[in-house]
């Protein structure tokens, strides 16, 4: 059941399992969450996506830090999509939260929708990375933020060895993120890095 839970179930939550997986991250993800936020200083976004919403709680987080703005979700697994819907259901019923299903390589959104894009532990599994922030630059407004928050920082010797559990997991240094941020057009990228517990947020601009 370990193999299966953390194998087929951390890139795509699905099933029981998959409803396991995603309140395992619920909790466990929060203290990291937080954190990645705290930097999230002088901007007044109205409209906000949070890509690879899992279980909706980042979503929450980002209703209750910007009150006024508009929150989408966005997952491609159908049980983080319910997940969202239930952690978020007064907003949802409010009109003030959408959670969608959905790749993050092709997304069903506008161009320039957004003015923040979050992504919280979910970069790893992304289909490229240069074609998914190629469509993450291109739902962005000019002047919008899109952050990334992860647990790894594709340095310690100890995270590697998850590329072999995880089914779909790809691990990047801090300098292959600003690299690949620079070539699909983002400026103005700010990496605050925590190399104790190996955490890192990157901040860009469009």
């Amino acid at each position: 059941m370990f193999k299966k839970l953390f194998y087929s179930n951390t890139r795509k939550p699905k099933g029981f399992l998959g409803n396991i997986m995603i309140n395992k991250m619920n909790i466990g993800h929060a203290k990291l969450s937080d954190w990645g936020l705290s930097h999230l200083k002088s901007v007044s976004p109205v409209s906000i996506a949070d890509l690879g919403c899992g279980g909706g709680i980042n979503v929450a987080k980002l209703i209750k830090l910007f009150p006024g703005a508009k929150v989408t979700g966005f997952d491609y697994s159908s049980v983080s999509v319910k997940k969202s819907k239930e952690e978020n259901k007064d907003a949802v019923q409010a009109g003030i939260c959408n959670i969608v299903q959905g790749d993050v390589s092709n997304m069903p959104f506008e161009n320039e929708q957004f003015d923040l894009l979050t992504a919280f532990e979910t970069i790893y599994f992304w289909p490229g990375p240069l074609t998914s922030f190629k469509e993450v630059f291109r739902v962005l407004k000019p002047g919008g933020t899109f952050m990334i928050v992860n647990e790894f920082d594709g340095i310690s010797e100890r995270e590697k060895k998850y590329e072999k559990i995880i089914d779909g997991l790809k691990l990047y240094s801090n300098q292959e993120l600003m690299n690949y941020l620079k070539q699909v057009g983002f400026t103005g990228i700010m990496l605050f890095h925590d190399e104790q517990k190996h955490w890192i947020t990157v901040i860009a601009k469009k």
